[in-house]
Order: C-alpha cells, then sequence, then structure tokens
C-alpha cells in the first residue's frame, strides 16, 4: 500500500546535484584528505605526549643539557680513617643468626664504638654496604669498611635523620666472604 502525496519543492531537485534528501549538500573535493590529516596529525600528537610523559615518569628523559650521569658507585675522595668518637650502628641483613653481634664485636676490637647491633628490615640482603649520614664521615666509613672482608661504601642520609652516623649492612656477600 503505497501513497501518493502530491508534488512539492523538494521533489524538485536540479540536475547535477547529487543529494538524498533536502538537508544533503554535496560532499565538497578534498574533505577525506582533510579529515585524514586531521586524525594523523591528533595521533601523532598524542603519541608522542604519550612517550614522552612516560619517559618522564620513568626518569629516562634527560633535561640536563647531555652532562654525564654519576655512577652508582662513588669515587674514594677521603682517605679511611678510624673514628672512635663516632657510634658505628651494625644491621645483619642475612638469615645468619648472631652475625651482627659478631661483625660489632670485631668492630670493638679494632678500637672503634658500637652503638647498635641489630636485625635490618629484610633478610635478602645481597650486598655488605656501609653507610655514611655526612660527607665528612666517608673516611670514617671508608676505615670501618677496610675492617670488612668485602662490602661498598655510600652516603645516605636517611639513616643521619635517625640519628645514626655510620651503619653497616650486611649482606649475603659478607657470609660468603667470612665463611658463616
Amino acid at each position: 500500500m503505497t501513497q501518493k502525496f502530491p508534488r512539492d519543492r523538494f521533489d524538485s531537485i536540479p540536475h547535477g546535484i547529487e543529494r538524498v534528501g533536502a538537508h544533503r549538500a554535496p560532499a565538497r573535493r578534498g574533505a577525506r584528505w582533510i579529515a585524514f590529516g586531521w586524525a594523523a596529525l591528533a595521533t601523532v600528537v598524542l603519541a608522542g605526549a604519550g612517550i614522552a610523559a612516560v619517559s618522564i615518569y620513568n626518569d629516562r628523559l634527560d633535561f640536563g643539557g647531555g652532562q654525564p650521569v654519576p655512577t652508582q658507585t662513588p669515587v674514594a675522595t677521603a682517605p679511611p680513617t678510624l673514628a672512635p668518637d663516632v657510634p658505628v650502628a651494625v644491621l645483619n641483613g642475612t638469615g645468619t643468626s648472631g652475625l651482627a653481634a659478631s661483625v660489632g664485636e670485631t668492630l670493638t676490637a679494632s678500637g672503634l664504638t658500637v652503638g647498635i647491633t641489630s636485625n635490618a628490615d629484610t633478610s635478602d640482603i645481597e650486598t655488605t654496604v656501609v653507610y655514611y649520614a655526612a660527607p665528612e664521615l666517608e673516611g670514617a666509613a671508608r676505615g670501618v669498611l677496610g675492617l670488612l672482608p668485602v662490602g661498598d661504601v655510600r652516603l645516605s642520609e636517611e639513616y643521619g635523620a635517625t640519628g645514626m652516623q655510620l651503619v653497616v649492612v650486611l649482606g649475603a656477600d659478607y657470609v660468603e666472604a667470612s665463611g658463616r
């Protein structure tokens, strides 16, 4: 059942215009390329912003002007010295029982003052490290390291905030080197 409606102005479309319905105009020439160009530009900008954000978040992007990155191990700038007036804290970062007390006795026998001997927060530390809280204590830290068979020296202000100036954190490499 089709109905016949009377003819009106929308039924008379000029020839050469290919449109369906009264509201559609013919597409401009190159309109698809313009839309493609805007989409490509938006994709490049968003991808670049995402890569830059992730690089900054992961500290992989350096705005320092190509300056060399400092190495993990500090270069020795102070000669090793023994400082009996600076107490040393010894923390056992391994599963070996009594290791901190044993090292504390060794340091005391060498003339150093041992403040505390205790277990570290974790028992899976791999590397023995002597931490010093201030740059002027580097020589004293190197002196403590000289009394141990293995280890490294690092500046850390974390322990200084708790009142400990020199801290020895014993790791698995100490257990292997000392044969315990």
